[in-house]
């Protein structure tokens, strides 16, 4: 039986591996435990400083690279209907959707982490609320939330403000770097 250091570096190992997010239940499987144990793996992984994200699809682990991305956070607010529109206007223009925030009146900011690239990312998003039946993290501030997105350059995120703008999203915009 593998002990919990070594487990640890091999979960390390498959999502650095991996350009897709791996779920708990396959890293389970690999490693003999429940999923469960892998939960408080990569809680102590994130405690060493390991830049784990848990998504909507399983884990992924972001990684420094050489390139410069550019962030900003968009504040913005739209129906339930409009959601899937809204990301693929950001990633149509090559934006990166990172997470989404809600302000919470009791829990105050509540993020969940998206990594949104691509038209087929924001499908598959949108196909698991519909064959769910979950709301929306938005649902709980009447539909204004948070978006963290990359891009590769200041310009791409000027479309995305416009463009955001244009459909009548975008409530404000802050940082540009």
């Amino acid at each position: 039986m593998m002990d919990g250091n070594a487990r640890r570096a091999g979960i390390v190992d498959i999502l650095r591996k991996e350009d897709r997010p791996v779920s708990g239940g396959r890293l389970a499987t690999i490693f003999s435990v429940s999923r469960q144990v892998i939960v408080q793996d990569i809680a102590l992984l994130r405690a060493e400083n390991k830049n784990i994200l848990s998504t909507y699809k399983g884990y992924i682990i972001q990684e420094h690279t050489s390139g410069t991305l550019y962030t900003r956070s968009f504040h913005v607010k739209h129906t339930e209907d409009e959601m899937e529109d809204e990301l693929n206007t950001i990633v149509d223009l090559g934006g990166k959707v990172l997470d989404v925030v809600v302000e919470h009146s009791v829990y105050g900011a509540i993020t969940a982490d998206l990594i949104l690239k691509t038209r087929k990312d924001v499908r598959e998003f949108a196909e698991k609320f519909k064959k769910s039946n979950a709301k929306q993290l938005m649902s709980l501030s009447d539909g204004t939330h948070y978006h963290t997105v990359s891009a590769e350059t200041v310009q791409t995120l000027d479309d995305i403000t416009q463009e955001l703008k244009k459909k009548g999203y975008l409530i404000d915009v802050q940082g540009g770097r």
